[in-house]
């Protein structure tokens, strides 16, 4: 089910480790615009609704022609779940609107990389599987986590899967983790539930340039030389 949907940005406005990181810029754009422009460009939402507590990301997110009617009144802390901010402005937006949503949509602002086209993929995979929780994902590539040690204070390493250890790397099973890219619930669901982890939830693997999230300066580079990759291929 898709129906009546809304995308919903979470955007706290005391990020730590990069300070005002929603809105910093990114190739000529606040960050956030990026994340704004794919899902207007995607065509799906009814509505596309930045929940912040912060006046300056509001202002921003208008600018660039999201709808931030209110300021975000619940989970705007650094501790709260994202999904329970996402949840507490889902039903502000439906008490504001005095409409019910069929189905949200998260999308996290630090993912600038992902495009209006892997949205409507993600949603395209939802509505297919007739999912009431869907998580995006991306395989594993150059970095083998079947290799993964934990190091002690000496340097000496503990294998977490010695059972791979003596398989070759091309018999492994390939392995994913998940990203903040692209979130969708059955909006009654996650009501229910407060989680997009509820029972039954399944994972839509994208190709990891566009599950880039940036969290830190590092990743900011990372984000930065993919974005130049891709454009100079385009």
């Amino acid at each position: 089910m898709v129906g009546k949907c809304i995308a919903i940005i979470p955007a706290r406005g005391g990020s730590k480790r990069i300070p005002r990181k929603n809105i910093v810029d990114f190739f000529g754009k606040p960050m956030i615009a990026w994340t704004i422009e794919a899902a207007q460009k995607s065509g799906y939402f009814e509505r596309i609704l930045v929940s912040t507590d912060d006046e300056e990301i509001a202002q921003v997110a208008r600018d660039h022609g999201a709808c931030v009617p209110f300021l975000r009144t619940e989970c705007a802390d650094d501790h709260s779940p994202v999904s329970q901010a996402t949840l507490a402005s889902l039903k502000q937006a439906e008490e504001f609107w005095g409409t019910n949503f069929d189905t949200v949509v998260q999308l996290m602002p630090n993912c600038p990389i992902r495009t209006a086209a892997d949205i409507k993929q993600a949603i395209g995979a939802f509505h297919g599987k007739q999912a009431t929780f869907q998580i995006s994902c991306f395989k594993f590539g150059w970095m083998n986590p079947w290799w993964a040690l934990r190091l002690n204070e000496q340097g000496q390493g503990e294998k977490l899967f010695s059972e791979a250890v003596s398989a070759r790397s091309q018999d492994l099973p390939e392995l994913y983790c998940p990203t903040g890219a692209i979130w969708l619930a059955q909006a009654a669901a996650l009501k229910k539930t407060g989680t997009f982890y509820g029972a039954g939830h399944v994972f839509d693997p994208m190709h990891w340039t566009s599950a880039v999230d940036i969290d830190d300066y590092e990743d900011m580079e990372m984000a930065k030389a993919v974005w130049i990759m891709r454009n100079q291929k385009a």
